[in-house]
């Protein structure tokens, strides 16, 4: 027969093994948590890997670092904060959006926190519409009981069906809650193709009038940027209440990538890879990309977005 001492403190060890064991602190380390409600962003780091990494984009690294940021120190916002990312492809709209996940949940897109839709993957009959808002209502309602702050992905917004989107409307506007559920420390990220010739265009009359890129500010672009979506057939956002009711916090534009924002792509890859930079090859992959307006050849046409592939064949080098 065991002494009751001995039972007593068998006891006692085990409550404390069971507690420290299920105490949030060691528990999240082996197990992703969704971020306490004091958590807050480095700044400094989201920065850093900004600066680092997304090149060419001073405007949108400006209004989302600042965005997110105001939006993560307030322990009471009003609303989620939605983001709408326009550009070519290749210019940084994907770079930056995994960028902030990663910076919010540790595991960024792998996250179980982190929802990325893509709109020829998951809503691909137009004649499907009525249940996909069905199961995109669903989806979000569920996953942000499961955690508040979420975040939403949906790339490819200029192959959405238009009205799609305005079903998530009520999750976006400033309701304290939708049955039962608070939506406010939840960020939606759009991401579109459209209205790049907009932007392009403005960039183009910058160069041309002398003036440098780092001079566009984003009272320059956004009006002109968020008129257009709304009356482009093709942006997923085509008469979109979102932007009829002025629920989009921002519409961030992507510039053109000019040759020096292509180099440093290249450069970056072959960091990545662990390859000694090599200037030939940095110039060899940047004259194989090509570039418009046909006379003045500015800005990739591509932005950085098949560097990849073309530093794959200088492999051997």
């Amino acid at each position: 027969a065991l002494e009751p001492l001995s039972v007593g403190l068998a006891i006692g060890v085990a409550s404390a093994l069971t507690g420290y064991l299920s105490h949030p602190r060691f528990y999240c380390n082996y197990v992703e948590c969704c971020p306490s409600a004091g958590q807050r962003l480095n700044a400094t780091a989201l920065k850093a890997q900004l600066d680092t990494k997304l090149f060419g984009q001073h405007l949108a690294k400006d209004v989302v670092l600042k965005a997110v940021m105001g939006f993560s120190n307030n322990p009471s916002p009003k609303k989620p904060l939605t983001l709408s990312l326009h550009g070519w492809a290749g210019t940084g709209k994907n770079f930056l959006s995994q960028i902030l996940a990663e910076h919010v949940h540790r595991a960024g897109l792998r996250s179980k926190f982190v929802h990325l839709f893509l709109a020829t993957l998951h809503f691909p009959h137009h004649d499907q519409l009525k249940l996909y808002k069905e199961q995109l209502q669903n989806w979000i309602r569920g996953n942000v009981s499961a955690c508040p702050h979420s975040i939403f992905i949906f790339d490819e917004m200029d192959k959405m069906h238009p009205g799609l989107i305005d079903a998530i409307k009520p999750f976006l506007d400033y309701y304290e809650q939708v049955d039962g559920v608070s939506y406010r420390k939840a960020i939606f990220i759009f991401l579109s193709n459209a209205g790049g010739d907009l932007i392009n265009k403005a960039a183009l009359d910058f160069w041309t009038s002398g003036k440098s890129r780092e001079e566009i500010q984003l009272k320059d672009l956004e009006p002109m940027l968020s008129v257009g979506v709304f009356n482009n057939k093709n942006s997923g956002l085509w008469h979109s209440s979102l932007i009829d009711r002025n629920l989009i916090d921002y519409f961030v534009p992507f510039l053109p990538l000019e040759h020096k924002h292509v180099k440093m792509c290249v450069r970056a890859e072959m960091i990545a890879r662990g390859y000694a930079v090599d200037e030939k090859i940095v110039q060899a992959v940047a004259d194989e990309m090509t570039f418009f307006p046909k006379e003045q050849k500015i800005y990739s046409d591509k932005g950085c977005k098949t560097v990849q592939a073309k530093l794959d064949i200088h492999e051997d080098a």
